[in-house]
């Protein structure tokens, strides 16, 4: 059994649920899991750093550490080994003089792999993996839900947008944090939530939905993406890497781009008003039993996904 220390920043949304889900895949593979989580504060995440300091003079360095999206410098000399499952579109230029002290990046998605693997790293391809939250107990509904959330690149603007335009479609639900809303739509047949649901509320609205519209402009995994495809519901969206890596046109419907603009280490898909309309009469023109087939793909791919995940994640760490 190895000691094993999760590092990341507990952001109370996508992050948060990478440390919790690599947590419990590595405690299942047997090992002893600590999970450092770093806030907001500068004062506390230095006191957190001399804490650990003060450990590995106590104890002894860690076996392995495993850092999600972010790079805390400080930490790195707190283990034997140092492992990164990086999302390339957070990735800030000041660390890529640290990556040649990693001994591996563990890459969610091949998009990334072939990223890191270009900046001269030592890469795997493990995947991910995102919470299960089918409920087949939910009547679905021939109607569209897009969850927005606090992300400003979910092609949001466009998906009301279209809406607007086709008072004649069925209904869209969009679930968006206040924060990031002006004016809610009030078109007819779009339902523009904003306000926060529960866990169980929400996860009534993803199984209720028939169709997911999840239009990103980039994604390091895509826990909304995963979701949607693990509920079995026809998904689209933007036909860009890693979103068509992730759902194909044989798990669901691809959204093409209007444009892509550089940022980083990766590209952002834009969609536009013309791309949804496509994409949404596709969906439209599918009838029940190409619906189901769908969603039944969707659904294979993410427990495929999940599994692959689950049981080569503690092995790529360790391999020499």
């Amino acid at each position: 059994m190895a000691k094993v220390r999760i590092i990341s920043r507990d952001n109370g949304v996508g992050l948060s649920q990478d440390m919790q889900l690599v947590a419990d895949v590595m405690r299942g593979a047997g090992h002893d899991v600590e999970v450092v989580r770093y806030g907001g504060s500068g004062i506390a995440n230095r006191a957190l750093e001399t804490h650990l300091w003060v450990r590995r003079g106590l104890r002894g360095v860690v076996d392995l550490q495993i850092f999600l999206e972010r790079i805390y410098k400080r930490c790195l000399p707190l283990a034997e080994r140092n492992v990164l499952i990086p999302n390339p579109e957070w990735f800030s230029a000041k660390w890529e003089c640290l990556l040649p002290r990693f001994d591996r990046v563990l890459c969610k998605t091949a998009h990334a792999e072939t990223l890191f693997r270009d900046m001269g790293c030592d890469t795997r391809r493990v995947g991910f993996t995102s919470r299960d939250l089918l409920d087949v107990d939910v009547p679905r509904e021939r109607a569209f839900f897009h969850l927005a959330g606090r992300s400003v690149a979910k092609g949001t603007r466009a998906v009301i947008e279209a809406w607007e335009r086709h008072p004649e479609w069925p209904r869209l639900t969009v679930l968006q944090h206040p924060k990031m809303v002006a004016t809610p739509s009030r078109a007819p047949n779009v339902a523009h939530i904003v306000d926060y649901v529960d866990a169980h509320a929400l996860r009534r609205m993803q199984n209720s939905h028939l169709f997911h519209l999840c239009p990103s402009e980039t994604e390091g995994f895509g826990h909304y993406l995963a979701e949607a495809m693990g509920v079995g519901a026809v998904v689209l969206t933007t036909d860009g890497p890693p979103m068509n890596e992730l759902v194909t046109s044989a798990t669901g419907i691809l959204i093409p781009a209007a444009d892509r603009i550089r940022r980083g280490l990766v590209d952002h898909f834009m969609v536009d008003v013309a791309g949804i309309e496509s994409a949404v009469a596709a969906a439209l023109a599918l009838d029940g039993s190409s619906c189901q087939a769908l969603g039944q793909a969707a659904r294979t791919a993410f427990v495929t996904r999940d599994r692959n995940f689950r049981e080569g994640l503690s092995a790529a760490c360790f391999a020499q």
